[in-house]
């Protein structure tokens, strides 16, 4: 069974839609406080229907308001990956629960395989900053971020990595989320991030529906003219920055930090990842 702190299924701490808390000499119960009095205000602004929010000069006010009955939540759809940089879960929380910071995701899952639930699913976590994945430029919106306690330079548990294919899986079938959209921070931000790492084991997750990855390339030949920028861009990377996309692309599918213009191996790797993108 999962280790999960801020949810307990089965366990008497009741989650009552947006966010609740249980515990004794809690010491984030003040800011527990503070984010459960955001949640009510956020369900306040969505439980009054607004006529007059859309403004248009040339709009002609209507004489009877009608709102429509088929609605339902947004839902997340993309799974976005990160690891802490720091060097304890505790610090993490802190971060999280700090207004200075202004970062935050919806889980964090510990060395020891605990795992807290920090945020509503269906809350915008403020995680991957700016970002872009292929026409997404508002990663936040549409995705949930999980945070893996790590420093970026150790490697990931195996209690971290149990928990985190269990999460994987819930979230997948919870939110039918594609098998491409499972993909990192440094993936959506190649300019600035590098998380989580060559040390993450993307190819195991992929095999196992959370991610994509390429087939054989030992008989593959690349096609004339074949553009890997173009190829980046059909995947997914922002290729503003070409060089930092292909370092992305490295540290993703090749598990290396190596710089520098890619070699045909690589080119093959990257039109066979193209291929199954297209797919």
């Amino acid at each position: 069974m999962i280790k999960r702190q801020g949810q307990h299924y089965g366990l008497g701490c009741f989650l009552v839609f947006i966010f609740a808390s249980c515990a004794t000499s809690n010491p984030y119960s003040k800011t527990n406080k503070i984010s459960e009095e955001r949640s009510k205000d956020l369900l306040r602004q969505i439980s009054v229907q607004h006529e007059d929010t859309v403004k248009a000069d040339s709009a002609k006010i209507p004489e009877r308001t009608a709102f429509t009955v088929n609605f339902n939540l947004r839902k997340p759809n993309f799974v976005i990956i990160h690891h802490t940089a720091q060097n304890s879960c505790e610090k993490t929380l802190q971060t999280f629960t700090s207004d200075s910071t202004e970062v935050s995701a919806h889980y964090v899952i510990c060395k020891d395989g605990t795992l807290h639930h920090m945020l509503n699913d269906y809350l915008r976590a403020w995680h991957a900053g700016a970002s872009k994945w292929g026409n997404t430029t508002d990663i936040n919106s549409v995705s949930i971020g999980i945070e893996l306690d790590n420093n970026g330079v150790d490697s990931f548990t195996t209690a971290q990595l149990n928990v985190l294919e269990g999460l994987l899986a819930e979230l997948k079938a919870k939110y039918n989320i594609p098998a491409a959209n499972f993909i990192g921070h440094a993936d959506v931000a190649p300019t600035r991030k590098t998380d989580p790492s060559v040390l993450f084991p993307w190819k195991y997750f992929a095999e196992r529906g959370y991610g994509l990855w390429y087939g054989d390339t030992s008989s593959l030949k690349l096609p004339v003219g074949f553009n890997p920028v173009l190829a980046l861009k059909v995947i997914g990377y922002d290729v503003k920055n070409a060089d930092a996309a292909i370092e992305a692309f490295r540290r993703h599918f090749l598990q290396t930090e190596t710089k520098g213009p890619l070699s045909n191996t690589e080119k093959k790797v990257l039109f066979s990842l193209m291929q199954k993108y297209l797919n």
